[in-house]
């Protein structure tokens, strides 16, 4: 039976070639912006010398923040914090993918905050109970869905944690421009971690619960949509149909609209950022790393739900026992994770042996999947991924 929910996004999108038009209204109501990029790939693919256009003609006094980094760190919030403080900044800009998106909301809940955000959001997971900055997002890259959401990871070094805390809808950008087009200079290993990031992530949603419900319906629609157009773009990457719409699946994998009513996994995101924080590799596939392992372990959890995985999604057919059919299921999923050229093991990654017992300890435990597990189980799972 589906559960009770509230749902509320407040994110206003603007999506398609040109929408970048409508960033000029949005601004209206704004006089300092904080201008939030990465390493400067924006610069490269012209996507920043089009915003500061619009900035400077739209009159704004703009105060730049770049070097973002893919896993944005603790030092560079704080770094952040102290700009929009010092210039008074009333709107933070994001233009980039997830991680510029993740850092700009990190900063939004931390400048009226009058405690340290990494203990307070990140350690003790309790919730801003400050003013929050408005955040507005133009997206360069898919695959996190954190221009839909108010989710934030941040990394820890000192600590060797990587930590996600999901803010409320105050916190979620208050509009974000979508055209398809400014993804095309992403290079192909960034596209297909971004597309696996995006599968995971409704697997992540699918993989909870018994009960018959809307939203596993819509998760399967979009995982099947990813992997017929995730074909398309890994052999032409300008193919405007399918860059869109293995955007605007992106989007709705992690708005939080097929969560509603399901208690959800996210072991595999525990996983994945625990590697995260102890290697700095590319977010998408410190998942497809362990993903294979993890969902073996815990098949036998929730074969149901993982012979219907088989069937709905890669078009299994429903002859023999469930278990081998929910088997067969995974080996669809990794012969399409070899066809993008995702990562398939720790190794690759720069993981050796001797770090498996701190990324265990570093991996958060989640209960709402289908198997609660152990910390010798989360071992057993990484030693697999090797």
């Amino acid at each position: 039976m589906l559960g009770n929910f509230t749902f509320h996004n407040p994110t206003k999108l603007y999506f398609g070639k040109g929408a970048l038009a409508n960033l000029a209204a949005e601004l209206k109501p704004y006089h300092t912006v904080q201008l939030i990029y990465g390493g400067g790939s924006v610069k490269k693919n012209g996507v920043y010398d089009a915003v500061t256009k619009i900035l400077k003609d739209c009159g704004k006094t703009v105060v730049e923040d770049g070097g973002v980094m893919p896993n944005p760190t603790t030092e560079k919030l704080y770094e952040g914090v102290d700009i929009a403080r010092k210039h008074h900044v009333d709107l933070l800009l994001a233009v980039g993918g997830g991680s510029v998106c993740d850092y700009a909301k990190a900063v939004s809940v931390s400048v009226f905050c009058n405690e340290d955000p990494w203990d307070k959001y990140y350690l003790r997971f309790e919730e801003p109970d400050c003013k929050i900055l408005p955040v507005g997002c133009v997206l360069t890259m898919v695959g996190t869905g954190s221009e839909m959401n108010g989710g934030a990871v941040i990394t820890n070094h000192a600590q060797k944690l990587k930590i996600g805390h999901v803010f409320g809808s105050e916190a979620m950008p208050k509009f974000t421009v979508l055209d398809p087009t400014f993804t095309y200079s992403v290079p192909m290993r960034q596209m297909v971690a971004g597309i696996y990031d995006a599968f995971n992530h409704i697997c992540e949603q699918y993989f909870s619960g018994t009960d018959d419900n809307v939203s596993d319906y819509l998760a399967e629609a979009l995982m099947r949509s990813l992997v017929v157009n995730s074909r398309v773009a890994v052999k032409d990457h300008t193919d405007y149909e399918a860059r869109s719409n293995i955007m605007w699946a992106a989007t709705w994998a992690l708005n939080t609209l097929i969560a509603q009513g399901k208690t959800t996994d996210w072991e595999v995101h525990m996983l994945g950022q625990a590697v995260g924080a102890y290697t700095d590799a590319t977010h998408g596939m410190t998942l497809s790393a362990v993903s294979l392992p993890y969902y073996r372990h815990i098949l036998p959890y929730g074969v149901a739900k993982f012979k219907r995985f088989a069937v709905e999604v890669w078009g299994v057919k429903p002859e023999g026992g469930d278990r081998e059919i929910a088997e067969k299921g995974l080996a669809a999923l990794e012969k399409w994770m070899d066809e993008l050229g995702v990562a398939k093991n720790l190794t690759a990654l720069g993981v050796t042996p001797d770090m498996i017992e701190g990324i265990a300890d570093a991996t958060l435990i989640k209960n709402g999947g289908y198997k609660t597990l152990t910390r010798a189980e989360i071992v057993e799972i990484l030693k697999e991924s090797l």
